[in-house]
C-alpha cells in the first residue's frame, strides 16, 4: 500500500482552502467503485481512519489534491482525474451548480461560475476571455505543483456538466493542460473528443464564442434571481470568515451552507470546521454567543429577505431555512416577529401596518 509523505501542504494553495463534500463526492465514489475503502484510502494519506466515512461536509484542499495521487495509486489508475471528473452529478457544485440550471444560456453559466466557483471548491480560480469569434475559458490552479489528476478532474468534470446542461454532446474543442502527456492518451481522446495539447502554458479550451449564447434547455429563469441571491449570500459570507470575521463568522458562513440540507447542526459544523462540538461551544461562549443563537439569528435574517421572494412559497422557505416541517417554521417565526409568515408577507407591501406590529 503506498503510504508516500505528503507532498501538498496547506502553504501550497491559500491559508483555509478547502473542498466540500458534494466536490469530493465523486472521487470517493470512484475509488469504491475500484474497491478500495475510504479507510483504507484515508490511512494511505495521512489522514484519520474515519476522516472519509462518511463523507465529511469539507475537507482541506491540500488533503483532496493529496487524495488524487494516493487513490490513482491505489487504484492503479493513471487517469483517475479524468474518471473522477465523468463521475460529477449535478449536487457535485453545491448552491451554485442549481443556480446554473436557471441561467439562460452558456455565456451566463460561465459568467456565474467565474463568481461562484468558490463555493464548491478552492482549489483554482477561473476566467473567461473573449477575442473576436473566439472564446478562451482558463483555469488557474492553486496548486501549480499538483499531479496531473487536479487539472483533469476540472475540465473532465466542466465536460460532463456542459453536456448535462444543453442536453446534447458538445462539439470537442482545442483542450491544452500545463502538465505532460501520460504514455497513454486514449481516454483523452474517448472522453473529449480531440486530443489535448500537453505542456502548454496554461490550462485553457477555446472554443467558437458563439457557443456563449447556447440555450440551457428547460432553464428555469424564473428561480435565477432568488438563487443567484442565495449564492452571493454565501460567497459573502465564506470571504468574511476566510478574512478572519471570527468564529461567530465562520459558524454563520457554515451555517449558511448547510441549512436547505438539513444539516445545520451542531456536530456536523463542528465537524466542518474541524473542531469538537466541546471546543465549539466553549469558542462561541467566548465571543458571548451559542450554536443556538447563531443559528437562530441566521434564520431570521434569512427568513425576511425570503419573504420578499414573491415566487418562494412558505413550504420553499421552510425548506430553505432547514425546517422539516412548515409548521415549525410559522411558530418560529412568530417567536421572532408576532406575526405568521403569511401575515408578514401580505402586509409587507405596506411598510406602516409593519412597523405598527413592532418589525
Amino acid at each position: 500500500m503506498p503510504n508516500a509523505p505528503k507532498i501538498i501542504t496547506p502553504e501550497s494553495g491559500r491559508p483555509g482552502a478547502r473542498v466540500t463534500g458534494a466536490y469530493l463526492q465523486p472521487l470517493l465514489d470512484v475509488v469504491t467503485a475500484r474497491g478500495i475503502s475510504l479507510p483504507t484510502l484515508a490511512i494511505a494519506a495521512g489522514l484519520a481512519e474515519r476522516a472519509l466515512s462518511p463523507c465529511p461536509e469539507s475537507l482541506a484542499a491540500a488533503d483532496y489534491v493529496h487524495l488524487l495521487t494516493i487513490a490513482a495509486e491505489l487504484g492503479d489508475d493513471p487517469h483517475l482525474g479524468l474518471h473522477v471528473g465523468e463521475s460529477v452529478k449535478l449536487g457535485t457544485y453545491t448552491a451554485y451548480g442549481l443556480m446554473l440550471l436557471s441561467c439562460q444560456n452558456f455565456g451566463q453559466v460561465l459568467q456565474q461560475t467565474l463568481r461562484y466557483e468558490g463555493l464548491a471548491h478552492d482549489l483554482g480560480k477561473s476566467d473567461l476571455q473573449v477575442d473576436g469569434a473566439t472564446a478562451r475559458y482558463q483555469w488557474h490552479s492553486h496548486f501549480p505543483e499538483a499531479s496531473r489528476h487536479l487539472a483533469d478532474s476540472v475540465f473532465a468534470g466542466i465536460r460532463v456538466f456542459g453536456n448535462w446542461l444543453s442536453g446534447v454532446p458538445l462539439p470537442p474543442v482545442p483542450i491544452a493542460f500545463r502538465h505532460t502527456a501520460p504514455d497513454d492518451c486514449s481516454e483523452y481522446l474517448r472522453l473529449f473528443g480531440t486530443m489535448p495539447v500537453f505542456g502548454a502554458a496554461i490550462n485553457s479550451a477555446s472554443f467558437d464564442a458563439a457557443l456563449l449564447s447556447w440555450p440551457v434547455p428547460n432553464a428555469d429563469v424564473g428561480m435565477y434571481p432568488v438563487l443567484q441571491q442565495h449564492a452571493e449570500r454565501l460567497l459573502k459570507e465564506k470571504m468574511r470568515a476566510q478574512s478572519g470575521g471570527g468564529v461567530t463568522s465562520q459558524v454563520r458562513a457554515a451555517i449558511l451552507a448547510n441549512l436547505a440540507q438539513d444539516k445545520a447542526r451542531l456536530p456536523l459544523i463542528a465537524r466542518d470546521l474541524g473542531l469538537t462540538q466541546r471546543t465549539l461551544q466553549r469558542k462561541l461562549a467566548g465571543a458571548n454567543s451559542s450554536f443556538q443563537q447563531v443559528l437562530d439569528q441566521t434564520r431570521h435574517d434569512l427568513a425576511k429577505e425570503y419573504l420578499h421572494q414573491s415566487q418562494l412559497n412558505l413550504a420553499d422557505i421552510a425548506f430553505l431555512l432547514g425546517y422539516q416541517e412548515q409548521s415549525a417554521f410559522n411558530h418560529a417565526f412568530k417567536s421572532w416577529f408576532g406575526v405568521s409568515p403569511g401575515s408578514y408577507r401580505e402586509h409587507s407591501v405596506n411598510p406602516a401596518r409593519l412597523v405598527r406590529h413592532g418589525i
